[in-house]
């Protein structure tokens, strides 16, 4: 009989585990140095080279561990016990018990963290609970590692936590929560006020036109609030119960200060200096001429706004007798670097400040006022140092080579824009015209080269109105106009441009960190939605996934004489990305440049002092360099100074919207004309023509029935009469409602103008395939335009 296999044994079934807790999928495991690598062996360390060693430490090092990092031997082994020695007794570094090193303001193994915010990558970021930005400087990058919550809520935004605290890397940690402590009380800010038939009880109205509740406050929590005051309030009840306490009066909203200071409040924007940096600025003196470039003989003249009271760049020009059509061009600015020094309490002041913030009424300013009027301020003939671009340009606008000089200067004259451009309207007065031949004509010949060559290389050219508010004597708006834009203005810009392009080359050609002002392409989505915008209006843009200025101002022109042409400015503006600081170049868009740095407003903008100690410390021209502890920070500066630059923006939006509403209260139920600027779900925002006050025009008050956004097409169509509303239609307005503690305006339709005539979109298109959307029956109101991404004026 013959032999058989024996049967195959059956495949047994997996056995089913017990489902477990979801875990979170596990972070990547960082390996960490005890030390970074030092810059230099066999010699020992300087004083920031050493504090930036310590800073830098995973954990405390100690002096055997320094020395082994560094090579040192013998007599340079005592050097560096003396110079830890130093280091401690001036509080720069702590030492413990383990005779080991660190940084005093490192953060301790548990502490207690507040979370703050979540970054772009859906991180949660906190900060210690007990942290003083004004002593400790900025707070470090706290980041929470995700846990599993075993049914209990996530970790949000507004909770305090005790947490262990594990370092990253310079100024950075991961966060692993031990217990939730809750929550701390919510701050608004709101309008106090006490209605009839309440029994007592206030009332506050948030001025954050988001934040649509109301809270009720006992007579015993009214803290001294009088109606009409706006106020900062904290949750006291429940969600239903909508109860809250007044913890501080702002002002009273019949005062007109009190707009600006809604904005300041509402964006945490820091007023007050420090006793400390008030001291420091106040001790300030005259710098002295030393090794300094002597330039006051030459008849460096700053030009600014009627209004303006600090003045911190001079310009000079003249032909270049080498290169005929070429220009060697002069820009001074003040040389902040000499006055704010690294680290001490005027520069963590003015790094949390980030720049200065600009109110109808008021300026905060970035730096005190000793330093930002006073010593830093290019006032007429008054020694000032600077720090100098010297730049040549050829006949074509090319920079050729650039030198940069710390320098003495003494301003010949302060003339402005406005009397600028009437001397070369034919028109000087007595104090300009000596200067026309020497001054002021070489500096409008420089500009015109530069201007042909900004034109040849495609920045883009926007052509867009800017709001200007006039103040009068009793602080209220008086007109609402427009800025008007001269020559004069553009060619301080084109002359800016040009030092800061120099100041990034130079600091690219000696190999030191830059802080870029960058401006990336628009995304591809913006691209597209964008394109398909302007296929309605019948105005076609290049296909591709890239784009160049020069492409963007085709299309401006060929709708600069007709109605659609501010329609269109506005649409393309807001397809652009947004301006920031990095340290990685991506170039600047918008100017069509290739590198870009800000370099010539140090008594306004941090970035800008930033690069000017790097420039210092690259060209070896003294004192107040970039710091060696700071030269790894690049990162951390560019993410903090571009919060300080949307922070700024959006509380001087936010002080002009209520500027406006307070103008626009004594006109409800007035008449006006206006265009649509932006089309939602939820109804029309409209501008009006000559004051460019703009407001929402509710989808309810459109008529009895429903109305569809076209999102492609960027319309309101109305499904029963198919009656249309869109972006750039003119209409007759009346004036509804005007809130002066939100700078809410709202409109009614009278009769519509002109319509745009809009063409079908193409087949295929986004739109068409997303399909158009239903607008609410009854959405809340708010008030003004989608906000433009960008700022004009900023670069």
């Amino acid at each position: 009989m013959p032999a058989t296999n024996p049967p195959s044994p059956r495949p047994q079934p997996r056995r089913r585990q017990r489902p477990s807790a979801r875990r979170p999928r596990p972070r990547r495991r960082q390996r960490h140095r005890r030390a970074p690598a030092p810059m230099a062996k066999g010699r020992v360390p300087t004083r920031d080279e050493l504090l930036a060693f310590i800073r830098d430490s995973a954990t405390p090092v100690g002096k055997r561990e320094i020395a082994r990092a560094y090579s040192l031997k013998g007599d340079q082994r005592i050097e560096l016990k003396e110079l830890l020695r130093d280091l401690r007794d001036s509080g720069e570094i702590a030492a413990d018990r383990a005779k080991t090193f660190k940084d005093p303001k490192a953060l301790t193994d548990i502490t207690v963290l507040e979370i703050v915010r979540v970054d772009d990558d859906g991180h949660l970021l906190a900060v210690p609970r007990r942290h003083d930005e004004e002593q400790d400087g900025p707070p470090p990058r706290i980041e929470i590692v995700p846990q599993s919550s075993r049914g209990a809520p996530a970790p949000a935004v507004g909770d305090r936590v005790l947490a262990s605290l594990k370092r990253r890397g310079k100024n950075a940690y991961e966060a692993r929560i031990i217990r939730r402590l809750g929550s701390g009380p919510k701050k608004i800010l709101g309008l106090y006020e006490e209605p009839d038939g309440r029994h007592g009880l206030g009332l506050v109205t948030p001025t954050d036109k988001k934040l649509r509740r109301e809270f009720d406050v006992r007579a015993a929590d009214k803290n001294g609030a009088l109606p009409g005051d706006i106020v900062w309030i904290e949750e006291t009840g429940g969600s239903l119960a909508r109860r809250a306490r007044v913890v501080e009066r702002i002002g009273p909203m019949s005062d007109p200060r009190t707009v600006s200071l809604i904005s300041i409040a509402a964006n945490d924007i820091p007023i007050d200096f420090p006793e400390a940096a008030l001291e420091e600025a106040e001790k300030s003196k005259a710098a002295p001429l030393g090794d300094r470039l002597d330039l006051r003989s030459v008849p460096l003249v700053t030009i600014d706004g009627e209004d303006a009271r600090d003045f911190d760049d001079a310009v000079f020009a003249e032909a270049d007798a080498a290169h005929p059509g070429g220009w060697r061009i002069l820009v001074a600015i003040a040389d902040v670097a000499w006055y704010v020094r690294h680290d001490r309490p005027l520069d963590r002041a003015a790094y949390r400040r980030g720049t200065s913030v600009y109110f109808p009424d008021r300026v905060v300013p970035m730096l005190p006022e000793a330093l930002s009027n006073h010593w830093c301020s290019l006032v007429p003939r008054e020694d000032r140092p600077v720090l100098v671009a010297e730049m040549w340009i050829d006949a074509e606008g090319h920079l050729k080579r650039h030198k940069f000089h710390r320098a003495m200067m003494r301003s010949t004259a302060r003339l402005t824009y406005n009397r600028v451009q009437t001397a070369m309207d034919g028109a000087p007065d007595d104090e300009i015209a000596p200067l026309m031949d020497k001054v002021v004509r070489p500096l409008y010949g420089a500009f015109h080269v530069l201007l042909a060559a900004r034109e040849k290389r495609g920045a883009l050219d926007l052509d867009l109105p800017e709001r200007q508010v006039t103040l009068g004597k009793d602080g209220r708006i008086a007109e609402i106009g427009i800025r008007t834009r001269l020559d004069s203005h553009k060619l301080i810009e084109e002359f800016m441009v040009l030092a800061n392009v120099a100041a990034a080359q130079a600091l690219e050609q000696r190999h030191m960190p830059c802080l870029y002002r960058v401006h990336d392409q628009p995304d591809l989505a913006k691209l597209e939605a964008l394109r398909e915008f302007l296929g309605t209006l019948g105005v076609s843009l290049p296909a591709g996934p890239r784009m160049r200025p020069g492409d963007l101002n085709r299309v401006l022109q060929q709708v600069a004489e007709k109605p659609i042409n501010r329609l269109v400015n506005e649409t393309v503006l807001r397809s652009q990305s947004q301006a920031v600081y990095s340290p990685d170049n991506l170039g600047h868009f918008g100017l069509a440049l290739a590198r870009y740095a800000h370099f010539t407003s140090p008594i306004r903008r941090f970035p800008d002092l930033i690069v000017h100690r790097a420039l210092i410390a690259a060209f070896g021209l003294g004192e107040g360099g970039l710091a060696e502890a700071d030269k790894g920070r690049f990162v951390e500066f560019g993410e903090h100074l571009s919060m300080c630059e949307r922070r700024a923006v959006a509380a001087e939006r936010g002080a002009m919207d209520r500027y406006v509403a307070a103008f626009m209260a004594a006109h409800v139920g007035a008449a006006f004309s206006g265009r649509v600027t932006s089309v939602t779900r939820f109804g029309l925002f409209a501008a009006l023509d000559g004051s460019g006050a703009d407001g929402l025009i509710p989808v309810r008050s459109l008529g009895q029935e429903f109305f569809r956004h076209d999102e492609g097409r960027q319309l309101l169509i109305g499904e029963r009469t198919g009656e249309t509303f869109g972006l750039g239609d003119r209409l007759s307005l009346k004036l509804v409602e005007a809130d002066t503690a939100t700078g809410g305006l709202l409109f009614e339709i009278i009769d519509v103008i002109e319509r745009v005539e809009r063409h079908a979109l193409p087949r295929g298109s986004r739109s068409q395939r997303d399909g158009a959307h239903r607008g609410p029956r009854r959405p809340v109101a708010r008030s003004g335009p989608p906000r433009d991404k960008r700022s004009r004026r900023r670069n």
